[in-house]
C-alpha cells in the first residue's frame, strides 16, 4: 500500500524522510529552532530539496548550529563558509547567519530561550489548517508569519519575510501544513 504524503515529498527518499518524521513536529530545543532559522533562510530562491540535500554540510560548517559559537564567527568564518561548497555559498544568506545567531542570543536573554520567544506567535500552539485543504490552496503566509517578520525585522533579523517564517513555522511543528489525505495531516 502507497503511503499518502504531501506532493512536496516526491520520490526523493531524503525529502520522504523528512516529511514523514521531521517537518511538522512541534520542535522547542534553540539548536534546532535556530538550524531551521538557517536552513529556511538559505533556501529563499532555491529548493527545499537543494537546501535539506545540503543539511549535514551546513550541521559541520556552522559547528552543529550552535548559536553562541556562530555569534562569535568573524570574516575568516565568513570566507571560509564562502569556500565550502556543502552549503549554499551566498555571503548575504552567510551573514545573516551570523548576525541571526546574534540576535537569537539576546531574544534567549530577554525571554529566557529563543523557544519561548518564538512560540508566542502562535500562543505556545500548534495551529492547523482548516479541513480539506488541497496541495493548490497551500498558503505560504499568515497572520502569524506576518507578526513574526515585522517582529523579527524589528528586532534585526535578517533573511526574515512573512514566507520565510511560515515555512519555519511549519518546519518547526508551530503549525501543521500536512494536506488533505496525508497520512500526516493529524499528527
Amino acid at each position: 500500500m502507497d503511503v499518502q504524503r504531501c506532493p512536496w515529498a516526491g520520490d526523493d527518499p531524503l525529502m520522504q524522510r523528512y516529511h514523514d518524521e521531521e517537518w511538522g513536529v512541534p520542535v522547542h530545543d534553540d539548536r534546532t529552532l535556530f538550524e531551521f532559522l538557517v536552513l529556511e533562510g538559505a533556501q529563499a530562491g532555491l529548493s527545499w530539496r537543494t537546501v535539506l540535500h545540503k543539511r549535514e554540510g551546513y550541521r559541520r560548517a556552522f559547528d552543529g548550529f550552535d548559536p553562541t559559537t556562530v555569534a562569535a564567527y568573524g570574516p575568516a568564518d565568513v570566507t571560509r563558509l564562502l569556500a565550502d561548497a556543502r552549503i549554499v555559498r551566498n555571503a548575504a544568506k552567510i551573514r545573516s547567519a551570523v548576525t541571526n545567531a546574534q540576535l537569537l542570543l539576546e531574544e534567549q536573554r530577554e525571554f529566557g530561550s529563543f523557544d519561548r520567544y518564538i512560540w508566542a506567535f502562535t500562543n505556545g500552539q500548534t495551529l492547523r489548517r482548516p479541513e480539506g485543504v488541497n496541495a493548490e490552496d497551500v498558503p505560504v503566509t499568515s497572520p502569524e508569519s506576518d507578526a513574526m517578520a515585522r517582529d523579527l525585522k524589528h528586532r534585526g533579523f535578517k533573511f526574515i519575510g512573512s514566507t520565510i517564517c511560515y515555512a519555519f513555522m511549519q518546519a518547526a511543528g508551530m503549525v501543521n501544513g500536512h494536506v488533505t489525505g496525508c497520512f500526516r495531516t493529524r499528527g
